[in-house]
């Protein structure tokens, strides 16, 4: 872990709730001047703890109404064909979130598409394609109880 004080963890908290807020509006809810936020959050930046700034969009008022989680299984384990999968799997532009987890899967996939006719066609021509998948099983969103990209702080 970097060397973060409480006022960086403050500001993290901050940016994390709205990441639209002038350097001013923070420093006075951390009750500094503008300088000394600015340089803190440049530091945070530029040591990588803030990754980046993005908006957060509804799917659905965009025409994105089906999120999967797919859990896949690979029918074999090397080092060259799980960075091919990894390689692949980056650039399918319909999966927006991808892990490697331990247990009965290798990864967990998040999805999101149109429909369920979108998402077949997905796993037909997309998914389909990419070689060595042994299994593919996928969990269909009813509804969003909680979504946050924020880390606890």
């Amino acid at each position: 872990m970097h060397n973060l004080d409480d006022i960086d963890l403050k500001l993290l908290e901050i940016l994390q709730k709205n990441g639209k807020l002038t350097t001013k509006e923070i420093a006075g809810q951390v009750n500094l001047s503008h300088t000394p936020v600015y340089e803190r959050i440049r530091r945070l930046e530029k040591n990588g703890v803030i990754k980046k700034y993005i908006a957060l969009v509804d799917a659905e008022k965009v025409g994105k109404s089906l999120t999967v989680f797919c859990n896949i299984t690979l029918k074999e384990h090397t080092k060259e064909i799980g960075n091919k999968f990894v390689k692949d799997i980056t650039s399918l532009h319909k999966v927006t979130e991808c892990y490697n987890i331990s247990g009965d899967f290798d990864f967990l996939l998040k999805i999101v598409v149109e429909n369920m006719k979108d998402y077949q066609n997905f796993v037909i021509n997309e998914l389909g394609s990419i070689k060595n998948i042994g299994s593919a099983h996928s969990t269909f969103v009813m509804g969003i109880i909680k979504n946050t990209y924020s880390v606890p702080i």
